[in-house]
């Protein structure tokens, strides 16, 4: 009885008992997932294409046009500069996404931040730097900003009812859903944005070409936009590399990429390259850090160092040359290289009346056209009607003309406030909205002087008002407008290209350039892996190979500084490098890490290393079932820059020895039962399938197996003939007295 009891209490205090009333609470529903996806996931798609990362065709944002406005409504058009943290906490009245992303957009929109090739706020303080990744901007309680002046050319028009206005998120405010700008402000800065299944790169062109641009098509609809548009302009400089092909795919589709080139100088007194501009797309730190890692791999060995010199005047990055070192050649190979020359991927994907669309710059501006047509019919139909309730205003102002005297008269004799403009009206014959302006009028109005002014306004105003309707009924008076609109902002903000063009770019085959000194080296190799170079010269010098504890010394080899090296591995693959690859060393230091630096796989280990020069020879194996091969070195040579091969010998058997020769020679199996065999390789065809099995070379028993092969020395063994045989495979032969005692002398 008080377990059940316990039950009733549960179930009373259990929240999901109140719900039972909600319709399908607490029941399993089967739904297809593709219905979930578009019922959940379009509605957030969709916000995010139509409010968050494409730009409309005033070039702006929601979250740009948003700030703007309200930098505008704080009257920061004019006067001085005021707290950002001020300005970001009154824009969070029209975005809500809190105060982090809003001061984000405003570093991105100043001038400080280097963003923008035309910026929209003038800021004081520490933006950062866009071309930088480690300069952060600092807090906004400490920067200060205002709206830049060409931000006169966003909002000049906006009272004049030339763009729509909507309630913002708690409709307590008003914001406009476009600024209603007097140039293509969307060509003229650069703008990206990754939306929802699609993205936004829209490239910055330069302000004058922009509007010459502009005004030509509206003169003529089939100009060729690519003779008065020469190229992109980045805010960063540097050199735009000029492929026609390409650009006009961009003016034509709106896709395509441009190539932008870093600008440098030589500091001939300092044998030293001075970096001052770079792309848009990369930074002063990837630089470096590519440049380092380019260094560390024996890529390039023309510089002594690399820093970043950045200061108040602008970015700088400095590299140090070697001697010798041809600055321009040197330039070309970084160009290839690393991100001084990189690529800007263009894709101009535009909100067009709420859809987006992706359009060539023709299209762009075809649009922006007409959306300026429009901005101008609303301004003329704004101040046409302006212009005509005050002619109605004036024109009952000039029938008090008549008799003044009457008309204070009426409003002396009339015994109630209210029955005043009544009276007017049954007095002169006007209607309410002229009485209750002839009312209104102070005491100190009423005289024939003032009146007379105001009645010659009338003729004026009949005269605006004419030419106003004249132009709201032609387009090309409107167009007449903003060519002159635009003409006027080209000559007051445009300051020049800020990248230049470079026309004939002839590709350079850094390959050729590579000059790899040539000196005499020694190479010695440990069993563990470990590798060191050093210079024959200075062999004499040195005292005993350091090796780590338990490892061995392989026979050291000379060579030259330029030969290849190809370390076989225990995975039946094969790594080239170069001896020029691995630095100088001493006897004193283990060396470098072969597997380590040439990024082999775990567990992968060197087993032998070959020193080549022009891949003439052959390579040997010799593997533990009595298999042998020979195999043309010339197929381990690429014509390309692999630096591992696969296959590289048979994987059938273990390996048990391998061995490079130049030429044919005469090379001794060992078998783990004693018995030797003694093969000249020139009666073995050579083959130049690399994983080739080779022939049956040793009969070995079944419990025996080949453990070594090396070359045979003259006079090694007593009768050179016994261990020779006549066909292959053969057993080989057991060491005599003599032979062993021969051996021992070796």
């Amino acid at each position: 009885m008080a377990k059940r009891k316990k039950e009733d209490n549960i179930e009373k205090s259990n929240p999901l008992a109140d719900n039972v009333h909600i319709k399908g609470a607490g029941t399993v529903q089967n739904e297809i997932i593709t219905d979930t996806l578009k019922n959940n996931y379009m509605p957030y798609a969709m916000s995010v294409i139509l409010s968050r990362a494409i730009p409309e065709i005033d070039g702006l944002k929601p979250s740009h046009r948003k700030l703007l406005y309200t930098m505008y409504n704080m009257g920061l058009l004019q006067g001085g500069t005021v707290k950002s943290a001020n300005i970001v906490g009154r824009t969070m009245q029209l975005n809500p996404h809190g105060d982090g992303p809003i001061y984000d957009t405003m570093v991105r929109l100043s001038s400080g931040n280097e963003s923008l090739l035309y910026p929209y706020i003038q800021s004081k303080g520490n933006f950062g730097k866009a071309y930088s990744k480690n300069m952060m901007y600092a807090a906004s309680r400490y920067t200060e900003a205002k709206l830049a002046p060409i931000c006169h050319e966003l909002f000049d028009d906006i009272k004049s009812d030339t763009v729509d206005f909507v309630d913002n998120y708690d409709n307590t405010m008003k914001e406009p859903t476009l600024l209603p700008v007097t140039f293509p402000s969307i060509l003229c800065n650069v703008t990206t944005g990754i939306a929802v299944g699609m993205a936004s790169s829209i490239a910055s062109f330069n302000l004058k070409e922009i509007c010459d641009t502009t005004v030509a098509l509206m003169k003529n609809p089939d100009h060729c936009v690519s003779d008065t548009l020469v190229a992109p302009d980045f805010v960063g400089g540097g050199f735009v590399l000029y492929d026609k092909e390409e650009l006009d795919k961009i003016y034509e589709t709106g896709r395509g990429s441009v190539k932008v080139r870093a600008r440098y100088s030589y500091d001939k007194k300092y044998n030293c390259i001075d970096i001052t501009q770079i792309p848009p797309t990369t930074t002063s730190e990837a630089v470096i850090d590519k440049v380092v890692e380019l260094v560390k791999s024996n890529k390039i060995k023309e510089i002594s160092d690399i820093r970043d010199e950045t200061d108040l005047s602008g970015l700088k990055i400095t590299v140090d040359l070697k001697r010798g070192t041809d600055p321009d050649m040197f330039m070309n190979k970084l160009y290839k290289m690393t991100p001084l020359q990189d690529t800007f991927s263009c894709n101009f994907n535009v909100l067009i009346k709420g859809r987006p669309v992706v359009l060539g710059v023709k299209g762009i501006l075809n649009e922006w056209i007409d959306f300026r047509l429009e901005c101008i019919r609303r301004r003329i139909s704004f101040n046409l009607d302006k212009k005509k309730k005050q002619l109605h205003l004036l024109k009952g102002l000039s029938k008090i003309l008549l008799d003044i005297d009457k008309a204070i008269k009426i409003v002396r004799e009339t015994d109630n406030e209210n029955e005043v403009v009544p009276n007017l009206m049954i007095g002169f014959g006007i209607d309410e909205v002229q009485a209750e302006y002839v009312a209104e009028i102070k005491l100190r109005h009423l005289n024939r002087e003032y009146i007379l002014k105001r009645i010659k306004d009338i003729e004026l105003l009949e005269n605006d008002i004419e030419t106003l309707e004249a132009t709201l009924q032609s387009k090309n008076k409107m167009k007449k407008i903003i060519i002159s609109e635009l003409e006027t902002v080209s000559n007051k903000y445009d300051t020049g290209r800020k990248s230049d063009v470079l026309y004939d770019v002839e590709e350079v085959d850094v390959t050729e350039t590579v000059e790899i000194a040539d000196y005499p080296v020694t190479l010695f190799l440990s069993e563990q892996g470990y590798l060191k170079k050093i210079k024959t010269a200075n062999l004499r010098l040195s005292g005993e190979q350091k090796l780590k504890e338990g490892d061995k010394m392989l026979p050291e080899i000379e060579c030259s500084n330029k030969d290849e090296l190809l370390f076989f591995t225990n995975m039946c693959q094969v790594y080239k490098s170069k001896a020029d690859d691995f630095i100088d060393n001493k006897a004193s230091v283990l060396g470098e890490y072969v597997p380590s630096k040439l990024e082999m796989q775990e567990n992968e280990q060197v087993v032998y290393m070959a020193v080549v020069n022009d891949y003439s020879g052959y390579m040997l194996f010799a593997f533990e079932n009595g298999k042998f091969a020979k195999v043309d070195m010339a197929s381990y040579a690429t014509k390309t820059n692999r630096k591992k091969l696969i296959n590289a010998y048979s994987s059938k058997a273990p390996l048990a020895q391998a061995m490079y020769i130049r030429e044919d020679t005469d090379i001794v199996l060992c078998s783990s039962s004693g018995r030797m065999l003694l093969i000249n390789t020139a009666g073995i065809l050579p083959k130049t399938t690399k994983d080739t099995q080779g022939i049956s070379a040793m009969k070995l028993k079944k419990t025996h197996k080949v453990v070594s092969m090396h070359l045979y020395k003259e006079g090694e063994f007593e009768k050179a003939w016994r261990f020779r045989a006549k066909n292959l495979p053969a057993a080989g032969a057991l060491l005599s007295e003599a032979d062993i005692a021969e051996q021992i002398t070796f």
